[in-house]
């Protein structure tokens, strides 16, 4: 008995790409529903140091969605891409170290001074904390030896070629769902200016422990007082970039990333079956591959539509030509239901044409504008009972937010990935050989000893023999095709069938993980000119390594980061291309035409003012914090 696997070349990203489907895992339950689904890879927080503090797991748990990815050649990508301070690096590289033994297969990255230690030699993936909106920007992380670079949500096509074009060989990650940073990533410090604002050391979204200021309740008052507009008006819509992944790919991208890494698993099994679906009929009609294996066989129909959305948004990937916002609440709203007719206690007529279930979430808003929400206790055609329906009136809207009929069979899913094989069965001058051939031309056979006696009955005996070899239990297989080449038919036990197929099976996972793509790159330090000379707090640089990589790479001047404990009064806490006068009617995208009396500020529900200041040549946003209370 051998096994045996096709030499596989050295993948690179500039020829004939496989294209990546990434996606988030909050833990490992998450993670193993995202294989399941159909994802060619999955990110996850580590133990500590990651941009997601409630979402970190231990490397015992990454350890094991490793070995349930691995088997499909998934890759596992462990996050720890935060900044650090001196006493946390050697905390951080041990972390690293145990993580390259349970297996993942990258690294994702923020703070560069890891890249002064002695690490593992993993893939380093630049995190799009690093603020990865430039050419020159993503050049210098392929020439200091990054593999791969995830890109700035604000991105347009237009500037994603350009990056492509400067930076030929680093791999291109994109987001293509999920939540969305009003402000550049890595780019923020209004939570933790808020913290110091309070008397306290601040939550940072650059320490992992963002407090989510963005999705508060805010007045805008320009210089006189004057209210220009109430709600959460940093808010932004979701982003879904589902039917533009053929652009993306043209414009050099190879992985397409799906956020939300502490979203549930329902969230992430639909997310990941919807875009799976999407992908492989673009990379079928395009001849083009996914970087895993399997077919994914599922028991429900994706609806991104379904599970948790703030409503959906290209974003930038056009330049400025929508209203990107979310003003009205930060929560799902979910798909519109219909006008209340009437209600009678908790008994309401609604205008509509959806299938409403027992269980079923629904919500409104009402006379303050303020969102609230009820359960459906009860359908009788267009009368719903709802659990409650205080503040709900007639002639209001009624929307679904959570669809219990849809969300109960995704729970109840049994989603399954299977590689397809190819079995040949040959008779022997000792009994018996099984060959097997899988999806990736992976080969492999099993031998065995065994009489053999002509059957009595040879079609039942045929019938037999191929029952139970395309049988494949629990295994990561399925049958494809099943050739029998023997002579005569015999008859052959069971138990020696069985016995028969498992072998080859388990040999052939064996060739599978000899031949897996494993990439093993030690990182080689370098004097590659750093774009700038001069670094400010916006340069995220908090400890003496990283200090020591900047000036490495040119650098002369380096101002600590914020979270160094910096006064951030007076100074930008975030740059955003989303601007509340285009969002306001205020700016077309090129010039204001209705000016409002500047400067304006925010005022969130503690009182707490914050200035804008509009960069109309940058055609950016800026928060700064006032230089007294």
């Amino acid at each position: 008995m051998k096994s045996a696997a096709p030499e596989r070349p050295p993948h690179n990203p500039m020829q004939s790409p496989s294209i990546e489907l990434l996606a988030p895992a909050r833990d490992l339950a998450c993670g193993i529903a995202a294989v399941n689904c159909g994802a060619d890879a999955v990110y996850i927080g580590a133990e500590r140091f990651g941009a997601r503090e409630q979402a970190a797991n231990s490397v015992d748990d990454i350890a094991a969605l490793v070995r349930h990815a691995h088997p499909y050649w998934v890759r596992v990508y462990a996050a720890v891409n935060t900044i650090l301070r001196d006493d946390e690096i050697p905390q951080a590289v041990r972390l690293i170290e145990r993580l390259y033994e349970a297996g993942v297969d990258g690294l994702i990255l923020q703070d560069v001074g890891l890249l002064e230690c002695d690490l593992p030699p993993l893939p380093l993936i630049a995190s799009t904390q690093m603020h990865n909106h430039t050419p020159e920007r993503v050049a210098f992380l392929e020439k200091v030896g990054f593999q791969r670079a995830i890109l700035a949500r604000e991105l347009s096509l237009e500037q994603i070629r350009a990056i492509r074009a400067a930076a030929p060989a680093i791999e291109l990650e994109c987001f293509v769902h999920g939540a969305l940073c009003v402000s550049y990533s890595g780019q923020c410090y209004l939570s933790y200016a808020l913290g110091q604002m309070a008397g306290g050391a601040g939550r940072s979204g650059n320490r992992g422990c963002c407090a989510q200021p963005c999705r508060k309740f805010y007045t805008l008052r320009d210089a006189r007082g004057e209210v220009l507009a109430k709600g959460h008006l940093l808010s932004l819509r979701d982003l879904c970039l589902a039917d533009h992944l053929e652009e993306l790919i043209a414009a050099g991208v190879t992985a397409f990333k799906i956020e939300g890494r502490r979203k549930d698993a329902a969230y992430t099994a639909n997310t990941v079956a919807f875009y799976r679906q999407r992908l492989d009929e673009i990379l079928s009609r395009k001849g083009l591959r996914k970087s895993s294996s399997g077919t994914c066989h599922l028991d429900f129909v994706p609806d991104l539509n379904k599970t948790f959305h703030r409503g959906y948004t290209t974003h930038f990937l056009y330049g400025r030509r929508e209203r990107i916002g979310s003003p009205a609440t930060p929560k799902m709203v979910g798909e519109t239901v219909g006008k209340v007719k009437s209600i009678q206690r908790r008994e309401v007529v609604v205008e509509t044409t959806l299938a409403l279930h027992s269980g079923d979430g629904l919500c409104f808003f009402d006379r303050a504008s303020e969102l609230r929400g009820s359960v459906v206790n009860a359908v009788r055609g267009n009368t719903i009972v709802l659990e409650k329906t205080d503040g709900l009136r007639a002639g209001m809207v009624l929307y679904r937010n959570r669809d219990h009929v849809f969300l109960s069979r995704l729970e109840r899913s049994r989603a399954e990935r299977r590689i397809a094989v190819s079995l040949t069965l040959l008779q022997t001058a000792e009994g018996l050989l099984l060959r097997a051939e899988d999806e990736d031309a992976n080969r492999a056979e099993f031998a065995l000893a065994t009489a053999l006696e002509p059957a009595d009955k040879p079609e039942q005996a045929l019938a037999a023999i191929r029952r139970q070899l395309e049988k494949m239990g629990g295994s990561i297989f399925s049958c494809r095709s099943l050739q029998i080449e023997i002579a005569r038919v015999c008859f052959v036990p069971v138990s020696r069938l069985n016995a028969l197929r498992r072998g080859v099976l388990e040999n052939l996972a064996a060739a599978r993980e000899a031949a897996r793509p494993v990439c093993r790159r030690p990182f080689v330090r370098s004097t590659v000119p750093y774009p700038e000379k001069t670094l400010s707090y916006l340069g995220n640089v908090l400890n003496r390594h990283a200090e020591a990589f900047y000036r490495r790479h040119g650098v002369e001047h380096i101002e600590p980061a914020a979270e160094s404990g910096l006064d951030l009064r007076g100074r930008r806490v975030m740059v955003s291309r989303y601007c509340l006068l285009y969002e306001l009617g205020h700016c077309d995208g090129a010039k204001k035409h209705v000016p409002p009396t500047e400067p304006l500020a925010l005022v969130d529900a503690e009182g707490r003012r914050l200035q804008l200041a509009f960069r109309c040549d940058r055609c950016e946003m800026e928060v700064v914090l006032p230089r007294s209370k």
